[in-house]
């Protein structure tokens, strides 16, 4: 083959291939029920997805044009929207459809169906209300349904406040939308933020939003109880280039991550001959190892937190913290300070006119 033709059909391979790539990133938008994407959110998404496969990034009228060519040679039901004025989104008519349909077996089936009744124990709840599409999406493209019968139980309080904040919290996170949030501290002073949502967690049955804090150019972590407002933002969204959230929290128990002259200590733990099975059934942090398992001692290598008090205080009077000698003193004055309330305690006088303090 002379050169120049190789060339050229390489060059063509290359973009049947970049195309085809956009149409999988087109399909998955149409798809969404989650999302309305404009057209220029459509834009955006594409060149994300490019950007992160090393592709170069297209132009609108590209964009357009490979609408076009999945509409005539997919037969592929775009449909536009409006939302207000001259706006509209772009989605299948048909729920069903999809350029790449993909033939699941009937282990995958299975599978699919467990995971659907697990999902289902969340219908009717207010902080799960962004499931019901997804379920019934399931439910309307593979022919399943629920299990009548709720076999399985997660723990969870419809009392906590911010749960009506979730839906809204993660859906901006996936879709990478700037929010402004008037929030409270715990102090009860009110403050404005403007946050890049990177990291939705739960912990001890309270929720945090982890984000770019615009002000001050760090990361922040809210308390979804503590959100007294919130809504989309003008500002452009900052992606995440620097936090691995896969390891972010490697070094301590809980949420908090303390300021960078909290370092990592090795904190040795004796538990009670009835409480050292539970802790070894159930880790305090993930590089708990057991020193000695007659004398039931483990030792953690944490940054210390408020969180892992109060995981250590839960075991009162089971644990006893060994070392570091630091750490063992400020425990030590903890427990001191809580037992002064158990000392003195106010009793009334024979005659009832003094109050007498032991």
């Amino acid at each position: 083959m002379p050169q120049t033709s190789k060339c050229n059909t390489e060059k063509k391979m290359a973009k049947n291939k970049n195309a085809q790539l956009r149409f999988h990133i087109l399909d998955r938008c149409f798809s969404s029920l989650n999302r309305k994407f404009e057209i220029n959110d459509l834009l955006e998404e594409v060149n994300d997805k490019l950007s992160e496969a090393s592709v170069a990034p297209i132009s609108l009228r590209t964009l357009r044009s490979d609408i076009e060519e999945m509409r005539s040679s997919y037969n592929a039901p775009i449909e536009t929207y409006p939302i207000e004025g001259k706006r509209c989104y772009y989605r299948y008519s048909d729920r069903r459809f999809s350029i790449y349909k993909n033939e699941l077996s009937a282990s995958d089936i299975d599978k699919l169906q467990s995971t659907i009744d697990m999902l289902d124990r969340f219908r009717g709840s207010a902080s799960f209300a962004w499931l019901e599409d997804v379920i019934s999406n399931l439910e309307y493209r593979f022919g399943l349904k629920t299990n009548a019968e709720h076999l399985v139980s997660f723990e969870q309080n419809e009392q906590l406040k911010g749960l009506e904040h979730l839906a809204y919290v993660i859906d901006a996170t996936v879709n990478h939308q700037t929010l402004d949030v008037l929030y409270q501290t715990f102090n009860g002073k009110e403050m404005y933020m403007t946050l890049h949502p990177y990291f939705v967690k739960q912990y001890n049955g309270r929720w945090f939003l982890y984000g770019l804090n615009e002000e001050r150019n760090d990361i922040s972590n809210i308390a979804l109880d503590r959100i007294k407002s919130k809504g989309k933002s003008k500002v452009s969204f900052k992606k995440n280039v620097q936090y691995d959230f896969a390891t972010f929290f490697d070094e301590v128990v809980g949420v908090t991550i303390p300021k960078e002259d909290v370092k990592v200590e090795t904190i040795g733990l004796r538990f009670s001959v009835n409480r050292f099975p539970y802790v070894l059934s159930k880790p305090i942090h993930k590089s708990q190892s057991v020193v000695n398992e007659e004398d039931c001692i483990v030792e953690i290598k944490v940054r210390p937190t408020r969180e892992l008090d109060q995981q250590l205080f839960s075991f009162i009077p089971d644990v006893e913290v060994l070392y570091p000698e630091g750490y063992r003193q400020y425990v030590k004055e903890k427990i001191e300070e809580n037992l002064k309330k158990y000392l003195s305690m106010q009793i009334d006088c024979t005659d009832g006119s003094e109050l007498c303090t032991r």
